[in-house]
């Protein structure tokens, strides 16, 4: 894998980065960098170019010009095999819609992020059931995502996402979807894993998300970074 220097301790930098969708721009030459334990909160409008700016990250698009350097390496110049590794091993995503498989358990959701990478899978249910037990959902092990509700299904979600220790969580609307009482435990969940050292990017609409979860925010308007500051959390 390609691998390149990065300032400090910075996991992500991005240099000039500009996506093309034939004549629309969604990036117009971004530049950010996000360093080891922030937990920073990606804000804007609909259409500016939240969510491409985190599949740029995410590695699953490329982008049109510039740089991306996650983790020391170069995401842009990875191939499509490299891709799928990095995505594996260097990054967490957790999705609006939770995203999980229907016809498998709670448990083997998460299992099957590890077994994906080659781990065996009884060592990948052993990690599974430990983050099940961190995450207070140790007893819906073994039920199937419709009989979860909104808020278990999402820390399912997570579960899967920290399976292969991650150095990069990318959470795209993690509350959007669920009701206020599961939202704020999921917020919890997100300030207590940033807490104890995990990297965060949130893209977001919801400015109480951002408040309580975030120390810094990055205000993007029309493809461009258009400002951003940093947060004192709110309670």
């Amino acid at each position: 894998m390609v691998t390149e220097e990065r300032t400090e301790d910075a996991v992500v930098q991005l240099d000039g980065v500009r996506k093309e969708y034939g004549e629309t721009v969604a990036l117009d030459g971004v530049s950010l960098e996000i360093r080891a334990g922030e937990a920073v909160a990606v804000m804007g409008p609909s259409g500016c170019g939240k969510s491409t700016l985190l599949n740029m990250i995410a590695g699953l698009d490329r982008p049109s010009a510039g740089r991306i350097v996650v983790h020391g390496e170069n995401v842009g110049e990875l191939s499509e095999k490299g891709l799928a590794l990095y995505r594996r091993h260097r990054i967490g995503m957790i999705f609006q819609f939770f995203n999980l498989v229907d016809d498998l358990s709670a448990l083997d959701n998460v299992a099957l992020a590890a077994q994906l990478t080659g781990t065996p899978a009884r060592q990948a249910r052993r990690r599974a059931l430990e983050l099940f037990e961190e995450l207070g959902i140790a007893d819906r092990r073994n039920a199937y995502p419709a009989v979860l509700s909104g808020g278990e299904r999402q820390r399912v979600a997570v579960a899967r996402a920290l399976m292969n220790r991650p150095a990069l969580l990318l959470a795209d609307e993690p509350t959007g979807a669920l009701d206020s009482r599961a939202g704020e435990q999921v917020m919890d969940l997100l300030i207590d894993l940033n807490q104890i050292g995990q990297t965060l990017v949130i893209v977001t609409h919801d400015e109480r998300l951002a408040q309580r979860c975030a120390s810094r925010l990055v205000l993007l308007a029309d493809g461009r970074v258009a400002g951003g500051h940093t947060l004192e959390r709110s309670a």
